[in-house]
């Protein structure tokens, strides 16, 4: 019994070793992130900048179109609600707009829902795709650009935007405005998105919350003010119409791959190589809320881990095979942060093993069953200097979802924090063998996310 249990105290030793030297190179890439939005927002107080000022509302309104493309495929539970809520949100607003909504033949219950509230508006323009779904996201969005074309060279209007939302978005009163405002000065202008947690899902959905309050709230920030390409979310964004076609001619006529998994991602990876510049757009409307997209997300651990797959299947995997590390310093050390996810499971895990281990000899210690060897004086150094990152991390993350959605919220995304890490090892596992299996032959596959309908935010900040 002593040799096995000596044996697992070795690996013990290199479980921590392993994972406390890789959480501090994690922790220090972290922390100079946030260094970086303290000096840039120090920066922006001093000069007085943001980008409320970035660009004037233009004294002579041309009349372009907002065109709003809003991809379906089984929304039925959603759809509906969605589009009236448009309607509503965007009634007084001065731009012109037009939905353009994408469905297939074979699914006729959101046809039926697009339906009852199109032959009541004339900003909504279906669009039956000439083939049966569900294909992927981009499929569906290049129909609706073909569409726009038609529709440009029968009426003879001008686009000065494309905007992408999902089909269970709550958008802003505002969101028109703003893009119409900076869009003249921008190739595509991304609005935070504002995740609202599910009913009955603290835990799982309410983790959104916390990533997206900081990634959105700082992160984003960091990559703009360095010059390193900013990836769209694919909701909440407007696409200058001019960038899009360039993107289109380069690429057959389609400007969204369809063969991406994170279409989105990707676009705005596309955006910053030609040479267009993506903003972060955070401002407040007249009625104090934050002008973004308010959205629900998985309520399940499994729906949760099905997403999340997807997404680092297409950045972490297919994005180092398709985009790889073009672009300056900055733009690597971006890329480097976005594809670290799947190392940064493993560690996890690591971690994890190591603390069951710990806990394990701690008790047969107290037992006086076995008398493990002490923890090295450099290894505990080590340990205790994670810990104060981790206080930080947990710290700064908190600061950022109070500022969105309140302290009751901050103060749950310390225990979050666990289950964030329990669904990114689990996607991080699916991901690694559907991308061994992708390299064997089998092809990737669309991983659909289930929408449920947003309801009304009542966070007192957001």
């Amino acid at each position: 019994m002593t040799p096995l249990l000596d044996g697992l105290q070795v690996a013990q030793h290199e479980l921590l070793l392993f994972s406390a030297f890789w959480f501090l190179v994690g922790a220090l890439d972290d922390l100079c992130i946030d260094l970086l939005w303290f000096a840039h927002r120090c920066w922006s107080w001093i000069k007085g900048s943001d980008t409320k000022n970035a660009g004037a509302v233009p004294e002579d309104d041309d009349g372009s179109l907002l065109a709003v493309f809003i991809p379906a495929w089984a929304e039925q539970a959603v759809i509906g609600a969605m589009l009236r809520h448009c309607l509503s949100a965007w009634a007084d607003s001065p731009r012109r707009f037009r939905i353009y909504v994408g469905y297939y033949p074979n699914d006729c219950d959101s046809a039926a829902r697009i339906g009852e509230v199109a032959h009541m508006a004339h900003q909504i323009r279906t669009v039956m795709l000439p083939h049966e779904g569900p294909t992927t996201k981009a499929d569906c969005l290049n129909h609706l650009w073909d569409a726009l074309l038609a529709d440009e060279r029968v009426d003879g209007f001008t686009t000065r935007a494309i905007i992408l939302h999902d089909a269970e978005d709550a958008v802003h009163s505002g969101e028109l405005d703003l893009f119409h405002r900076l869009i003249p000065h921008y190739a595509a202008v991304q609005l935070p998105v504002i995740p609202v947690r599910a009913p009955g899902s603290r835990w799982v959905s309410g983790h959104y919350c916390d990533e997206f309050a900081e990634s959105h709230g700082k992160t984003l920030i960091v990559r703009q003010a360095l010059g390193a390409h900013l990836p769209l979310a694919g909701v909440g964004c407007a696409i200058d119409r001019r960038m899009l076609e360039r993107i289109a001619q380069r690429a057959h006529g389609l400007p969204f791959d369809p063969s991406s998994l994170t279409e989105d991602y990707e676009l705005g990876m596309t955006i910053g190589r030609l040479g267009g510049r993506t903003v972060m757009a955070r401002e407040r409307g007249p009625d104090g809320q934050l002008i973004g997209t308010r959205s629900c997300f998985p309520a399940t651990l499994s729906t949760s881990v099905r997403q999340k797959t997807r997404w680092l299947t297409g950045i972490a995997f297919a994005g180092w095979d398709r985009l790889g590390w073009q672009g300056g310093l900055a733009q690597k050390w971006m890329l480097l942060h976005d594809r670290r996810s799947i190392f940064a499971a493993v560690v996890m895990l690591s971690a994890y093993l190591a603390m069951a281990v710990t806990g394990f000899f701690t008790l047969l210690g107290k037992g006086h069953l076995y008398e493990p060897a002490p923890i090295p004086a450099s290894l505990s150094s080590l340990l205790i200097l994670n810990s104060l990152f981790l206080f930080w991390r947990l710290a700064v993350r908190a600061a950022f979802v109070a500022s969105v959605y309140g302290l009751g919220e901050a103060a749950l995304s310390v225990p979050r924090s666990l289950v964030g890490n329990m669904i990114a090892i689990l996607s991080a596992r699916k991901a690694g063998f559907g991308y061994l299996r992708h390299c064997l032959g089998a092809p990737l596959f669309w991983d659909k996310t289930e929408h449920l309908v947003v309801p009304v935010p009542r966070h007192p900040r957001s």
